[in-house]
């Protein structure tokens, strides 16, 4: 099975919906932005994901045993994800260490496709990966320039940005060799689903309900959100363009941005606006 790129694989349809998912995911990260206990949000999250899923396994069926060795390591990437991102929220600020966790991804999986899987990159869509990558990068000034008392958080960071990676190239392949993205987001979700709620059941104990009570409604739903985000990635992996989807995807940083700026009077700021120009640049170079 060919991996590389075609002449023209970043279509107009898939860059709407690589960026409708870019949205999607903006959103979710702003539904749960309430949610100052992390391990929590992130329990809800996964099951907010799961639930909706579970009854597609009626439709989908078991995956194939093929798929088992991509399914579990896609799982365990996500898992590695989601703890590294809680580590880099817990020693930075999260303005700070998201934009470079999302920021490196984008290059991290250009540079593997190309050198040890045999991906074809045409020289525009390799500046325009290059160029969201250095608009998002960019961000992490947004705030001002990142304390040095707090180096492990972008250590930290960094590390999550190699974790998405890992689970991009992982689930690029997988979604290939399966040729069905609806089966194959709806395993991921049901087999990380309930990883992080079993471990708030274990950590919070009796006080478990009183913390989900007010919070509940909003990480289910975020959860749902995320999982139609990531099965609209899937789908557009299809196409082949693994550095292409990778890049477009990762626009959700300035997507947040501006519903931090609607929704929560964020200020915006010159670094933002700077940032989003070389994003927009990088995905016109994507589109063409």
């Amino acid at each position: 099975m060919s991996t590389a790129e075609t002449k023209h694989p970043m279509t107009p349809v898939t860059v709407a919906a690589v960026l409708l998912a870019a949205l999607l995911h903006a959103a979710w990260n702003a539904i749960a932005h309430g949610i100052t206990d992390r391990l929590l949000g992130f329990a809800l999250i996964g099951l907010g994901g799961m639930v909706p899923t579970l009854p597609l396994l009626f439709v989908v069926g078991p995956p194939p045993r093929e798929a088992w060795p991509f399914l579990t390591a896609s799982v365990l990437a996500h898992l590695v994800y989601f703890g590294l991102l809680m580590a880099s929220y817990r020693s930075g600020e999260f303005g700070q260490v998201y934009p470079l966790a999302r920021g490196t991804a984008p290059w991290v999986v250009a540079l593997v496709g190309v050198t040890l899987l045999g991906e074809t990159v045409s020289v525009p869509h390799l500046l325009g990966v290059l160029a969201v990558s250095a608009g998002l990068m960019t961000l992490v000034f947004a705030g001002g320039r990142p304390s040095r008392a707090r180096p492990a958080a972008l250590l930290f960071a960094f590390a999550t940005g190699l974790a998405i990676a890992a689970y991009t190239v992982v689930d690029a392949y997988g979604v290939r060799f399966t040729r069905d993205p609806l089966g194959y987001i709806t395993w991921i979700m049901v087999l990380q689903g309930p990883v992080f709620f079993l471990v708030a059941v274990f950590i919070h104990r009796g006080r478990l309900f009183a913390r989900l009570e007010p919070v509940w409604k909003v990480g289910l739903a975020g959860g749902a959100i995320s999982a139609a985000a990531y099965g609209i990635v899937l789908w557009a992996q299809l196409s082949g363009a693994l550095a292409g989807v990778a890049a477009l995807r990762e626009t959700s940083i300035v997507f947040a941005a501006l519903l931090g700026g609607l929704l929560f009077k964020e200020r915006f700021g010159a670094v933002r606006v700077a940032a989003s120009v070389i994003v927009v640049s990088g995905v016109l170079l994507l589109a063409t």
